[in-house]
């Protein structure tokens, strides 16, 4: 898998920050000796953060399954993204597969990187299902990574295990074989975690935006074999996460925080499959495309129409276009807010 990285980044060295000892008096790294009055975290402000947090580094992979040299933690699922098509594809080279539609940052840090970027069409009337056979019939000598979002994004829809079995089986020795598991937790599957021993050329992301409700902190993992963490190390900025993000994360994978995620977690998908049930009631929607995420894809008569009244009632639902041009896609909310938006299609139906 090493192998497969640019060559410039397999020779590069990462950035040698000033020693950080504890109970020292730190007069090597250009820092303050005081503090802000506004400063409230557990870690003086106005000391650098550890290059990579050590300890949350360790949390982080105790809950998803690995060893913490198999996992750097990055400022949400993007930078990861970023990180991971700089480090492997060459500008004017390489080449990025995925399949369409799916999440689009994908494509927009191919383009950045200057890396050709292939999407492999799903069929709506498959639910968006995309074979191996489909995948792999797009690969060619130039594919450096391909990215499978699954639960996909937006359509809710998950690429089986077997399914990542033979791609990976395939692509062993030629590609690296990324699976986005933002919404897994949302899903009745297991991680592909678990098959990282058996194949190097896997690589997992993981997020905190989704099901533990921490969006707002930007905070996600990669994780790889110990050797794609160690070029992807090198890549990264130092200091990338901020202390107040480190703290906040590691009291969100405290005991009582997860119990409660994993309570919510249920909420939503119960409430996700009460709206796949009764929305197809609706005239105006004439698809619900079964999904393991939190949110829903529906195709609707008229989009616009329903987007507008989402709207004017302070609602907002995502439109995509292109050919999602008939789709709204519907995040899952509490209670309430699914409520209000069933009685906003109540209004429409009688209008």
């Amino acid at each position: 898998i090493r192998s497969l990285a640019r060559p410039e980044i397999q020779a590069l060295e990462p950035y040698r920050a000033a020693a950080q000892v504890a109970d020292t008096v730190r007069l090597n790294a250009n820092e303050v000796p005081w503090t802000s009055s506004a400063d409230t975290c557990r870690r003086p402000l106005n000391r650098y953060p550890e290059i990579r947090p050590t300890r949350l580094r360790a949390s982080l992979a105790a809950r998803y399954g690995c060893d913490p040299a198999q996992l750097l933690v990055t400022r949400g699922s993007s930078e990861a993204i970023d990180l991971l098509i700089r480090v492997f594809c060459r500008a004017g080279l390489d080449t990025v597969l995925t399949m369409s539609p799916s999440f689009a940052m994908y494509g927009h840090y191919a383009q950045i990187q200057g890396a050709r970027f292939v999407e492999v069409a799903a069929c709506p009337g498959r639910d968006f299902v995309v074979t191996p056979g489909d995948l792999l019939a797009a690969c060619d000598a130039t594919t450096r990574i391909i990215f499978i979002c699954s639960p996909n994004n937006p359509t809710g829809g998950l690429f089986s295990r077997d399914a990542l079995l033979e791609v990976l089986e395939a692509r062993a020795d030629t590609t690296a074989v990324v699976i986005d598991e933002a919404y897994i937790e949302f899903a009745d599957e297991p991680s592909a975690v678990e098959l990282l021993s058996a194949f190097p050329n896997l690589i997992v992301l993981r997020t905190l935006s989704k099901a533990l409700a921490f969006a707002g902190a930007r905070c996600g993992v990669v994780i790889a074999a110990p050797e794609v963490i160690d070029l992807l190390d090198a890549v990264q900025a130092p200091y990338a996460l901020a202390t107040p993000v480190v703290e906040s994360v590691e009291d969100a994978l405290g005991k009582a925080a997860l119990d409660e995620c994993r309570r919510r977690v249920h909420e939503i998908v119960a409430e996700r499959e009460r709206m796949c049930s009764v929305l197809p009631g609706f005239s105006c929607i004439t698809r619900v495309w079964p999904s393991s995420a939190n949110f829903l894809l529906l195709e609707v008569e008229d989009p616009m129409r329903l987007i507008e009244a989402c709207r004017r009632n302070g609602i907002l639902l995502r439109h995509f276009g292109g050919q999602l041009d008939r789709c709204v896609r519907l995040t899952i909310g509490s209670r309430s807010d699914n409520e209000l938006v069933l009685e906003i299609l109540e209004t429409l139906e009688h209008a």
